[in-house]
């Protein structure tokens, strides 16, 4: 079996707050195979983003490690992470807030290439402009417009194309589609899709809606208040979710059909405050099954079956593991 591109282990990212250390990511484990699509997802504010910014060193790592072909990202220095920014790239969520208004498509698409100096001349940076620009959708006549002349969808594949323009291994997918309609997202998401196939990309996709998600990654981590509560393949996730929370989140897929009777979960109770948390079950206030050992004891990521892990005291989990 091939080594993962992308392995991460152990990694936290805490800030300082007045009341304590926020543990915003707290001690992860999860591995992405070369042309693979690991999602990520989960509420707002559980973690999503900064892990993968932190992945990245965009912000920098409280602890654990981050392998990338094999070499620690978190031990590297500023001159060797600059080096490495070629083969690690980001979509933004927003494509209008993260495309500078006064620099043109073929501008900002030149800009990494400037920085990281892969062309001797002008004429062969806007020569790979062009490439990339079709490869992305863009007609050429868009060369010289600015983002504010485009709608969301045009935004959107101009940010694709800036992270494809230094030709990376590695893409941070942030929520690249929820800005835009819903018509949009279907285009941007073949258009990321395709890539993948064509370059041998590696995504880890981020995103709160799991309809998105289903279609579009090979394996899927649920995440809550900065801890991965269940991973496991799309399919095996949305064929046999274990965790609680993981089960709450895919009641609350809408379905287009007005007969269809909603099992939504509500869940209701105080969310666990991610400041100096105890060493407990995080989703134990929520949760309809909690014990006393779920607000007694942390639960580990345990494997319950091959490729599927959950971190649950639930009892119909702990059978499940020892089968």
């Amino acid at each position: 079996m091939d080594k993962p591109l992308i392995q991460v282990k152990g990694l936290k990212k805490y800030f300082k707050t007045p009341h304590g250390m926020l543990h915003a990511v707290d001690n992860i484990d999860f591995e992405i195979s070369k042309g693979r699509t690991l999602g990520l997802v989960g509420e707002s504010g559980c973690g999503k983003s900064t892990t993968g910014r932190t992945i990245l060193r965009l912000l920098e790592p409280t602890d654990g490690n981050i392998f990338f072909e094999g070499e620690d990202l978190a031990s590297f220095n500023k001159s060797q992470m600059e080096e490495k920014r070629k083969d690690l790239q980001i979509i933004f969520q927003d494509p209008f807030s993260s495309l500078n208004p006064r620099k043109t498509i073929s501008q900002t698409i030149m800009e990494p290439m400037i920085i990281h100096k892969l062309y001797k001349t002008k004429a062969e940076m806007m020569e790979k402009v062009l490439e990339i620009m079709e490869i992305v959708g863009l007609a050429e006549r868009l060369v010289n417009t600015y983002p504010h002349e485009l709608d969301g969808g045009r935004r959107q594949r101009i940010g694709v194309a800036r992270a494809l323009s230094l030709n990376p291994k590695f893409i941070v997918c942030d929520e690249p589609v929820s800005a835009l309609d819903v018509s949009i997202q279907a285009q941007i998401l073949n258009l990321m899709k395709d890539l993948q196939k064509e370059l041998g990309l590696t995504y880890l996709f981020i995103t709160h809606d799991l309809s998105v998600v289903n279609h579009f990654s090979d394996e899927i981590a649920v995440m809550y208040l900065g801890k991965i509560v269940e991973k496991a393949t799309s399919e095996e996730l949305f064929n046999n979710p274990c965790h609680p929370y993981t089960i709450a989140l895919l009641s609350a897929i809408p379905v287009p059909d007005i007969h269809y009777k909603s099992n939504r979960i509500i869940l209701k109770g105080e969310i666990t405050s991610p400041i100096e948390p105890k060493k407990v079950c995080r989703f134990a206030n929520r949760c309809e099954y909690a014990t006393e050992r779920c607000h007694s004891e942390e639960p580990e990521l345990i494997e319950i079956s091959e490729g599927h892990q959950v971190a649950c005291w639930m009892d119909v989990v702990e059978k499940n593991a020892k089968k």
